[in-house]
C-alpha cells in the first residue's frame, strides 16, 4: 500500500509543480481529483501519511496558541533607503567598507508580504515560522504546509533553513473576495492574516503563494554568490522571482529601479520596492552587520500604492451599455505625487461587502495610471456615517433601472441621451467601424435634430439631412455619407467591437472572430466553446454569452444587418512562417508601430502575446523594452530587433 501511495504523491506533486511552476499542465482536474480522493481513502485505511503528500495542503485541526520559534540563524532587518541620492550614499559608504569601486550588485524584486523562515532536515520540512523580532517567531507549520509552493521534501539533505516571503497573488484575492461575505482589503493583510490564522484550513482557503530568496542556515554552500545561491533554491524546487538584475554601473542601477517601478502595476503580487544586494558572498563575509541590518544589502522603496482617506460622495455614473457604476469621491490625498479624489467601486453589492458608507474611512488602493479602488473600510462604524442608497432611476434620464445580475441598468436605449451619444460614439471609432467624420459632437447634434437614436440609424441619413448639421457643407456631408456606405462592408472583429460586448477590445473581438468564423457562431457560442479560446477567461465568456442573451441587443444587431452593414465572414488564423509560435513585442520600434508589428506577426500565421512566458517561441524588442524584455532573458527566449523580424518575414 505504501509504494501505491508513493506512486500517487509522485504523481500528484509533479501535476501540481508543472501548473504553478510552469503554467503547462499534464493532468486534467478531473484526474487530479480522481488521482487525490484515492490517496486520500489510502491514508485513511493504513493511517500512513508521507511527509510530501499533496493531503498536507488542506490543514490540519486547528492549534489553541502558537509555540516560539528559535530560529538556529538569525533573521535580519533591511536598511532602507527612498531617493536616488540616499542610495549614491549607501553605494558610497558600501564601496568604502569593501575597499573595492564598481562593486557587482543584484537587483530583486522586495515582496510586500510576509517573512517565512522554512527548516528542512534530511529533505524534509520540519518547521516553519514567521520572522518575529528576528531570533525567536511563532511556529507556523501546519499553516506552512498549506502554502502550494512550499516544498514538503527537497533533494537536498542537509541541515538547511530558507527564508521567503508568503504572499497572496493579486488575481487569487480578486477571486477570494467575489464571493467571499466580507472581502479582504489587501493581499499583504490576506497573506499576514491566513498566515498568523491558529486554524490550517483558514489558511488553505486563501490559496497563498510564496518566493524564496535566502538560505540562512546550510553547511558547505554549493555556491558563493546570488546567483549561484538562487540557482540552489530552484534546483531543491523553491520559487525564486523571475527578476535578477545585474547593473554593471549607477546609471544602469537606476534603469533598473526604474524599470522595475514601471513593471509594478503589471505584476500579480506585491511589490513595495528594489533589494541591492553585493553579490559575492566573500565580500558580504567581510563587510558583515549592524546591530539590525547587513552592510551590505539596502532596500530602495517605492511610493506607497495603498493608503487611507474618507469617502464624501458615492455618485452613479452611466455607461454606454446602460450600466450604472458607483463612483467614490473622497478627501483628497497624494499618490506617487498624483492627488486623488475619485475611487472605484463595483456594485452595490461590492459597496455592501466592503461595508463602507459617506464619512467612513476607508483604504484605497491605486496601480499605475488606473483610478484607485476603493478595498474596504477603516476600523468598524461610527457615528456621523451615512448608508450608500443605490438609485431606482436613471439619473440622465429618469427611467426606472432593471437589477441584471450584480448591477443596475437603464434599458431605455432611445431617449436616454448621454447612453444612446456613448453607444453610437463607440460604434463610429477607429478601432471600431472607423467612420470618419463621424464625431461624438456630430452624433450629438444628429441626436438633437434628427431623431437618430441608435446605431441603426446612422444608415438612414441623407445628404439634405447631413447639409443641416453645423460646419457642414457639401463636401464634408458627402464624405460622412461615404464613410457610412463604406463602413456597411466591415470586418466581423471590427463589427463585434462595435457593437459594445462588455469587455471585448479589438484583439479578443479579433480571437473570436478568427476562432467561430461568421456572426451567427459568435452569437450562439457556449461558455464551454468561448473558454477554449487561449486569452478568454471566464469573466469574458460570460460577458458574451450575457450579451447575446438580452433582446434589446439582437434587435440592434438585427437593425444593423437589415440597415445593410454585413460584417464579412473571417477567413480564420493566417498558416505561415510564424504558425503555431507565440510572439511578444515590447518597445518602441525604430519605423513600425507595435500594431503594425503585430498584424505582420498574425499575417505570416503567429499569435501576438502580450506577455512573456515559456510558451513564447521570441520576444521582439525595441528601445525602452522594460520588462517584458527582463523576462525574456531570465527564460532564455531569443530576443530579436525589427530589422530581423522583417528579414524573416522576407521584407
Amino acid at each position: 500500500m505504501t509504494e501505491q501511495m508513493r506512486l500517487l504523491v509522485d504523481k500528484l506533486n509533479a501535476a501540481a509543480r508543472a501548473y504553478y511552476y510552469s503554467a503547462e499542465p499534464i493532468m486534467s482536474d478531473k484526474d487530479y481529483d480522481a488521482m487525490y480522493d484515492e490517496l486520500l481513502r489510502l491514508e485513511k485505511e493504513s493511517g500512513v501519511v508521507l511527509p510530501d503528500s499533496p493531503t498536507h495542503r488542506v490543514g490540519a485541526e486547528a492549534l489553541t496558541a502558537f509555540e516560539p520559534h528559535m530560529h538556529i540563524s538569525r533573521l535580519w532587518s533591511m536598511d532602507k533607503v527612498q531617493s536616488i541620492e540616499a542610495l549614491d550614499e549607501w553605494i558610497k559608504r558600501t564601496e568604502k567598507l569593501a575597499g573595492i569601486t564598481n562593486l557587482t550588485y543584484y537587483v530583486e524584486y522586495k515582496f510586500d508580504g510576509l517573512t517565512l523562515n522554512l527548516t528542512y532536515r534530511d529533505g524534509v520540512l520540519v518547521q516553519a515560522a514567521t520572522r518575529g523580532n528576528g531570533v525567536t517567531g511563532e511556529a507556523i507549520l501546519p499553516q506552512a504546509r498549506t502554502i502550494r509552493t512550499v516544498p514538503l521534501t527537497i533533494p537536498y539533505k542537509g541541515l538547511l533553513e530558507v527564508q521567503g516571503e508568503c504572499i497572496m497573488r493579486l488575481s487569487t484575492l480578486e477571486k477570494y473576495n467575489a464571493t467571499a461575505a466580507e472581502p479582504l482589503k489587501n493581499a499583504r493583510n490576506a497573506a499576514a492574516g491566513a498566515i498568523r490564522n491558529l486554524d490550517p484550513a483558514v489558511t488553505a482557503s486563501r490559496k497563498l503563494d510564496a518566493f524564496f530568496y535566502q538560505v540562512g542556515t546550510i553547511d558547505n554552500p554549493p555556491y558563493d554568490d546570488q546567483p549561484g545561491m538562487l540557482a540552489f533554491l530552484r534546483e531543491n524546487g523553491f520559487p525564486v522571482s523571475e527578476y535578477l538584475g545585474r547593473p554593471h554601473d549607477r546609471e544602469s542601477l537606476i534603469a533598473c529601479i526604474k524599470e522595475i517601478e514601471a513593471a509594478r502595476p503589471t505584476l500579480d503580487y506585491l511589490i513595495d520596492g528594489v533589494l541591492i544586494k553585493v553579490g559575492d558572498f566573500a565580500l558580504r563575509d567581510q563587510m558583515g552587520y549592524t546591530d539590525r541590518f547587513p552592510r551590505w544589502a539596502v532596500a530602495y522603496k517605492f511610493e506607497a500604492e495603498e493608503t487611507t482617506t474618507t469617502l464624501n460622495e458615492v455618485t452613479w455614473e452611466l455607461g454606454r451599455t446602460g450600466k450604472l457604476t458607483p463612483l467614490a469621491h473622497v478627501e483628497p490625498v497624494d499618490f506617487y505625487g498624483v492627488t486623488v479624489r475619485k475611487a472605484t467601486l463595483n456594485n452595490y453589492g461590492d459597496i455592501l461587502r466592503k461595508r463602507v458608507a459617506i464619512g467612513a474611512p476607508v483604504w484605497i488602493r491605486r496601480s499605475n495610471d488606473v483610478i484607485p479602488e476603493i478595498m474596504g473600510r477603516v476600523g468598524e462604524p461610527a457615528e456621523g456615517e451615512t448608508e450608500i442608497i443605490p438609485p431606482t432611476h436613471c439619473p440622465a434620464c429618469g427611467s426606472a433601472l432593471v437589477e441584471r445580475g450584480a448591477h443596475l441598468f437603464c434599458l431605455n436605449r432611445a431617449t436616454c441621451r448621454p447612453q444612446a451619444i456613448a453607444r453610437m460614439s463607440h460604434f463610429a471609432s477607429r478601432e471600431a467601424l472607423d467612420i470618419e467624420g463621424l464625431s461624438e459632437k456630430t452624433i450629438a447634434q444628429l441626436y438633437d435634430q434628427m431623431n437618430v437614436r441608435d446605431c441603426a440609424d446612422l444608415y438612414q441619413i441623407t445628404l439634405e439631412n447631413a447639409l443641416t448639421l453645423d460646419g457642414f457643407k457639401q463636401r464634408k456631408a458627402e464624405k460622412l455619407l461615404a464613410a457610412l456606405e463604406k463602413s456597411k462592408s466591415c470586418t466581423l472583429d471590427a463589427f463585434l467591437h462595435a457593437i459594445g460586448i462588455p469587455n471585448i477590445g479589438r484583439k479578443t473581438a479579433r480571437d473570436l472572430a478568427n476562432t467561430f468564423g461568421t456572426l451567427q457562431k459568435v452569437q450562439d457560442a457556449t461558455l464551454e466553446q468561448l473558454v477554449a479560446i487561449p486569452d478568454v477567461g471566464d469573466i469574458v465568456a460570460q460577458s458574451v454569452v450575457e450579451f447575446f442573451s438580452f433582446p434589446e441587443n439582437r434587435e440592434m444587431i438585427a437593425r444593423l444587418l437589415a440597415a445593410g452593414v454585413k460584417p464579412q465572414e473571417a477567413a480564420g488564423k493566417s498558416e505561415g512562417i510564424f504558425s503555431g509560435m507565440s510572439i511578444v513585442v515590447t518597445g518602441t520600434l525604430p519605423t513600425l508601430s507595435r500594431k503594425d508589428a503585430e498584424e505582420l506577426i498574425r499575417s505570416m500565421g503567429g499569435t501576438a502575446a502580450g506577455s512573456v512566458s515559456k510558451k513564447t517561441a521570441f520576444v521582439v524588442a525595441g528601445e525602452a523594452a522594460g520588462s517584458k524584455l527582463t523576462k525574456a532573458e531570465s527564460l532564455g527566449i531569443e530576443v530579436i530587433d525589427e530589422a530581423e523580424l522583417l528579414r524573416r518575414c522576407g521584407r
